[in-house]
């Protein structure tokens, strides 16, 4: 009777060793089967009890079983060990060899060229500040000189805000240019000022290949005495020749903007056919850049700066539309479409 169970004890415990699949099972099987306390063991212990010609034949046979399970433990932890040795060599790392190459990001065309523009006007004197973007209506239009009614509204297609206060309706906006940076720089600040205003302006409209409701702008002021359209041309003219190249060709032309008087547009020869016309240009010659002009006085006289002692000039460029003409990108939806093949060129 006590030999079936030792016959039934070892064939449990070939079968749960079979099973074993690492190093940590096997230890935790050999303590159960053959650890002072194992299984095997306390049945050893237990012959005491049994007549002598039994103790003698059941406790041969349990030696032979105990060894046995001993030998087979040595073997199945010896292939559990070459096993993990051959894996761990093919799964180790050459710290030696090269590491992969992790992909660098750069920065957005739009701010490399909105950085470019910032030193050309920093080491020009220029100081660059910022402000909100959700505006009032006050700065955006009306400290601009364009009231109400002003028929110049319509060339700013605008993101209201609405608070629910239907008298305040209008009250808020999104702002359609940097300009009111401007206003509230002078505000705060007397003469000499030389400032440019950097920025995400917002507009109303549908987006095409030259058109975004989101773009950057850079807007600038020049507010001192005695300030002259001469000193307005020759600001930019240098700024053409920094950005676009020393060989670059200005010209002026007189434009409308409410805020300026007389407004110009500035333009440069075109980057391809060096004016004498191809499609870029429309055939043309040159290509505008920026528009500019000489603070009108009443927008000096709203910030209570006497337009009769001081005068000053203003510009304002679409950033975007500096590396669209550089490079010749076709569409401004390409900037802000987040599409990498686009972006990993610059």
């Amino acid at each position: 009777m006590m030999l079936n169970q030792v016959e039934e004890l070892v064939s449990k415990a070939l079968d749960e060793l079979d099973k074993a699949t690492d190093v940590n099972e096997l230890e935790a099987w050999r303590i159960r089967y053959l650890g002072r306390k194992g299984s095997l063991v306390q049945v050893l212990r237990s012959l005491a009890t049994l007549p002598l010609e039994e103790r003698r034949a059941v406790g041969a046979r349990a030696n032979e079983l105990k060894k046995s399970l001993e030998t087979t433990l040595a073997e199945k932890k010896s292939n559990l060990e070459q096993g993990l040795a051959l894996s761990l060599r093919s799964e180790s790392l050459d710290i030696t060899l090269p590491g992969q190459r992790v992909p660098l990001g750069r920065l957005h065309p739009t701010t490399q060229t909105l950085e470019e523009i910032c030193d050309i006007f920093g080491s020009m004197g220029f100081q660059v500040v910022e402000g909100p973007e959700v505006e009032w209506e006050y700065y955006n239009f009306e400290s601009l000189n364009m009231p109400v009614d002003h028929p110049a509204r319509s060339m700013f297609a605008t993101l209201w805000v609405d608070f629910g206060n239907e008298t305040d309706k209008k009250s808020m906006l999104l702002r359609t240019h940097t300009s009111p940076v401007q206003i509230r720089v002078m505000e705060k600040s007397r003469p000499p000022i030389r400032i440019i205003a950097p920025g995400r302006v917002y507009r109303y409209e549908a987006t095409d290949v030259t058109h975004e409701w989101m773009f950057y702008q850079v807007e600038g002021l020049a507010v001192d005495r005695n300030i002259t359209l001469a000193d307005l041309k020759g600001t930019l003219f240098e700024f053409a020749r920094r950005l676009f190249g020393e060989e670059r060709k200005c010209r002026f032309r007189c434009d409308y903007f409410p805020f300026v008087e007389p407004g110009v547009e500035v333009a440069i020869d075109c980057l391809v056919c060096r004016g004498t016309g191809c499609r870029l240009c429309g055939n043309s010659g040159w290509i505008e850049i920026l528009g500019a002009g000489m603070v009108h006085p009443e927008v000096l006289r709203r910030v209570d700066i006497d337009p009769e002692v001081y005068s000053g000039f203003a510009f304002g460029m679409g950033v975007e539309r500096i590396p669209i003409l550089r490079y010749g990108i076709d569409d401004i939806r390409l900037f802000y479409s987040n599409d990498l093949r686009f972006l990993g060129q610059f």
